[in-house]
């Protein structure tokens, strides 16, 4: 299955980080909050991404493009340039950046990825966030209830989007009301292709018209998480993720490090692996 990360937006709260980067760029814990979340996806067994870029897009295909000279030991000849791969420290993803316009909104980009995504059920997550969602137990939720849509459904700060819940049926869809209590939009959507039909055009925003439309349809589900979840909004935001990185408090840390996220042993690579060059990425945590 197919995860599309929203990753276009121009992330003007936090200019102090956007200047020259996009905003999944952003690094928490010395590694691009896009990386995190890849993470996350990729514990649970998934790992085909596309990534929706927009505003410097570039800097997130030269990150993908560069990934394997970055996190692997190497070595060249001077001569003709050849490299050649010694040590692979590289997770099992296949990652597409697709450039969808730097003015497009969320559900234009979605619907600009409908011919790579097919007729099959995909997942859409923002690139500004990191949550402790049981991915597994998301999509199992979704495939039950039979429905074209599932929305995590969350209890953080009330500046975002708030959902009516009818139990598991989403009866209502509001962006961004006033301070309310409740639950709201977390992301971390499942969607059955049937979802492209409604969307439309660049200005189209998920959050809008297409959300509200599949609640009035009755085709919107809620899947609630109790657990951690966190946008990354502000510097103050970046701070507060980063403090949990290097305080090893990251609850959407789901992964494990070393020589068991790597998912390699010796025999394949030799007993001198250097295992700080990428940290976190294949295995699942086992309690």
């Amino acid at each position: 299955m197919k995860t599309i990360i929203l990753a276009g937006g121009l992330g003007t709260r936090l200019s102090e980080e956007t200047t020259l980067k996009p905003k999944p760029m952003v690094e928490i814990g010395g590694m691009p909050i896009l990386v995190h979340i890849l993470n996350i996806y990729n514990s649970y067994g998934y790992n085909d991404f596309v990534v929706a870029c927009g505003y410097k897009g570039e800097v997130i295909k030269d990150y993908f493009s560069n990934f394997q000279i970055r996190n692997s030991d190497w070595s060249i000849r001077i001569s003709d340039g050849q490299k050649i791969l010694l040590r692979n420290c590289l997770p099992n993803w296949t990652v597409a950046p697709v450039d969808t316009g730097t003015k497009t909104m969320t559900g234009g980009r979605i619907k600009q990825l409908k011919e790579i995504i097919g007729n099959q059920t995909f997942m859409v997550t923002y690139g500004d966030g990191v949550a402790d969602v049981n991915i597994t137990q998301l999509v199992e939720h979704h495939r039950k209830h039979g429905k074209l849509a599932t929305i995590t459904a969350v209890h953080p700060p009330a500046r975002f989007g708030c959902l009516a819940l009818d139990g598991e049926q989403v009866a209502s869809f509001t962006e961004k009301p006033q301070t309310s209590e409740g639950w709201i939009n977390g992301g971390f959507f499942v969607f059955e292709p049937q979802v492209f039909d409604y969307l439309n055009g660049n200005d189209c925003m998920l959050e809008r018209s297409p959300l509200e439309k599949l609640a009035s349809d009755g085709q919107l589900m809620a899947y609630k998480h109790h657990g951690f979840w966190q946008p990354m909004d502000t510097l103050k935001d970046k701070q507060m993720l980063d403090e949990l990185w290097n305080t090893n408090h990251a609850p959407w840390k789901v992964w494990n490090d070393q020589r068991e996220f790597l998912n390699i042993n010796e025999e394949q690579t030799g007993p001198n692996l250097r295992l700080n060059q990428f940290q976190g990425t294949m295995a699942r945590k086992v309690a």
